[in-house]
């Protein structure tokens, strides 16, 4: 039966070295749960202290009100896919999917009857007979996921399973993991560093930096409204403009440092004269006669979308950027420009978004929630 996990205020440490501080989660029943975040912020170690692989410095973990700290891994009743896959490869795919029932002591007739179903549902069936060496990564990657969820485990949890597969066949897997998860409602907990991945299949995503969660939320307000600049730049690509605020007759503009300004209706409190941070995302500009002038760096033809890298005057921008990119949709494109071309970008007010200028570098736009 399928659980909820409340995370309190749980800690990690090895020796001197606090990997998670103090953090804080809580996972709905039935749910596709996603931590998501750069190499070392912490979200493998946080899936190993739900599985019972690493130990608990402080906080707790409850499978809805049963508290797991001390439980050992093999009677939390999880099932677990690793990137590596881990099935044994002199066992075929049958006798894979029914080792941990096995293990259970289920008689024969139910042993088959659930690994016939779940064959099925992770469309295998046709290859039960084959060794996995015969298999190709993709259909490894099914019996790993079939036999993780034949045992009926309390909670599902999925370590970077698709990081060892092709594009494409990352795509077709990450459907395919949705489609199961949606079919057993199964909860599930997810690590991936792939933003892409995590908006395409996901409930709820918990954004990680240095074992923080930055936000938790839907992938439409986590990438459409980022709690603070981190999201904004992890979660795709945002261009980030040095500006300020100008309060003028009950009216609220943010002014670009060459002088455009924007007026906006639906930020919080804000002060005349503060600086601000300000985020465009690439496909938020538009080729207009007014707005903000910059120079054609580069450009890639990209099929349904030309991205061009843009040059500005270096006091437009906030510093150490990668780069600041405008993507064309060329299905509404008058023309395509050349390297060097002058034009003329507005942002779309209605979608970008202003951080504070200091440290924490938090969302501006009201209604943004940090925890959904």
């Amino acid at each position: 039966m399928s659980v909820a996990i409340h995370i309190d205020h749980v800690v990690k440490r090895y020796e001197q070295v606090t990997i998670i501080p103090d953090l804080s989660a809580h996972i709905k029943n039935g749910e596709f749960f996603t931590l998501l975040g750069p190499s070392g912020c912490g979200k493998t170690t946080l899936l190993r202290m739900i599985a019972g692989f690493n130990s608990i410095e402080g906080g707790q973990i409850k499978f809805d009100e049963r508290l797991i700290n001390d439980i050992p891994a093999h009677k939390r009743n999880i099932g677990m896919v690793f990137q590596n896959y881990a099935i044994f490869p002199h066992l075929t795919v049958r006798e894979n999917v029914e080792y941990g029932l096995k293990l259970r002591g289920l008689d024969k007739a139910a042993i088959k009857k659930k690994v016939d179903d779940i064959l099925k549902v992770v469309k295998i069936e046709d290859y039960q007979d084959r060794l996995p060496e015969r298999l190709s990564g993709g259909q490894q990657q099914r019996v790993a996921l079939a036999r993780a969820i034949v045992i009926h485990p309390n909670v599902l949890l999925m370590d970077e399973p698709l990081s060892n597969l092709d594009a494409k066949l990352r795509i077709e897997m990450r459907s395919a993991i949705r489609e199961v998860q949606n079919q057993v409602g199964i909860t599930t907990v997810y690590v991936t560093h792939d933003q892409e991945e995590a908006l395409a299949i996901s409930d709820r995503i918990a954004v990680m930096h240095a074992g923080v969660i930055q936000q938790i939320g839907n992938p439409q307000s986590i990438y459409t409204r980022p709690y603070n600049v981190f999201v904004s730049t992890f979660i795709g690509h945002s261009n980030l403009f040095a500006g300020k605020i100008k309060v003028d007759a009950l009216k609220t503009f943010v002014v670009f440092n060459d002088g455009y300004q924007i007026e906006l209706e639906h930020l919080g409190e804000v002060t005349d004269g503060q600086e601000v941070i300000i985020s465009v995302r690439p496909e938020e500009f538009s080729v207009q006669e007014d707005g903000l002038q910059c120079t054609i760096s580069s450009r890639v033809f990209l099929g349904k979308y030309v991205n061009y890298k843009l040059a500005f005057a270096p006091n437009m921008l906030v510093a150490n950027q990668v780069s600041i990119e405008f993507s064309q949709d060329l299905g509404h494109a008058e023309r395509i420009f050349e390297q060097g071309d002058m034009i003329t970008l507005r942002p779309n007010k209605a979608k970008i978004n202003i951080f504070t200028a200091d440290a924490e570098a938090k969302n501006l736009i009201k209604g943004v929630k940090q925890y959904e």
